[in-house]
């Protein structure tokens, strides 16, 4: 695999890239080379420390502050991305957000809201890119799916369904899209070490990797960075897991 620079002169848009693996994510692509639009919905902090992160490291970025649940605002990020750099190469289908609930007490608004952040969001960014992604010679799109799309999970029905439909949605894509030479990845992190708001999900308890310790963004990062690259024009339609051997496809 290049370790340096690969991605010079190209542009990465990462959608929910404010924190944790997102960030890790817009931080490798901006050491690979690439431009980076750091999308968040609500994170403008977050979000701008870590473009003036890649900034003083000498890279390029841009924060573009959207909802990718909402068509106009999926289009305005991509619109943006666009006018600021001039082209558009990868897309990282990133954001979500992941609520236990236990499905008696699920409601269908808590629902749509999940399932349309994630697969909605996933659908909506990448619609809105691909007449940019076409004129690149080496376009991809990596969307993030989960360990518990492929395991299941208690509480999570909405996430686990929303993931499940990220990974089917990656396969059609990769056959739809193959002709313009775009690659189409899902990436499935396992038991992160990441930084959370609430308590811990409940389907990480108990559980170790057979590596014997948790994993890390920057471990999920590297990948996407891979699938992204030059190296990886072999590999599409493809779910990789990154969960240190819990799960095994």
């Amino acid at each position: 695999m290049q370790s340096t620079r690969e991605l010079e002169g190209r542009v990465a848009l990462v959608t929910g890239a404010a924190r944790n693996i997102g960030r890790a994510m817009a931080l490798e692509f901006a050491r690979a080379g690439a431009a980076v639009v750091v999308n968040a919905r609500h994170s403008e902090a977050e979000a701008n420390a870590v473009a003036a992160e890649i900034v003083a490291a000498g890279g390029q970025a841009k924060v573009v502050l959207a909802n990718v649940a909402d068509p106009d605002g999926a289009e305005a990020l991509v619109a943006a991305a666009v006018e600021h750099f001039g082209r558009l190469d990868i897309l990282v289908n990133s954001a979500a957000i992941r609520r236990e609930t236990p499905f008696s007490a699920l409601g269908f608004a808590e629902w749509r809201e999940v399932v349309s952040t994630i697969l909605d969001g996933a659908f909506l960014t990448s619609h809105a890119a691909l007449a940019h992604l076409r004129k690149s010679d080496q376009a991809a799109i990596v969307n993030l799916g989960g360990m518990s799309a492929h395991t299941g999970a208690a509480g999570r029905a909405h996430v686990v369904a929303a993931k499940a439909g990220v990974a089917g949605f990656t396969r059609a894509l990769a056959h739809d899209l193959a002709g313009d030479g775009i690659t189409v990845n899902c990436v499935s992190p396992g038991i992160i070490d990441t930084v959370r708001a609430g308590a811990e999900p409940g389907h990480h308890a108990g559980k170790m990797p057979l590596v014997g310790r948790r994993g890390t963004p920057q471990e999920v990062a590297s990948l996407v960075r891979y699938l992204s690259g030059p190296e990886a024009r072999y590999v599409t339609g493809q779910t990789i897991h990154v969960n240190g051997g819990v799960f095994m496809a």
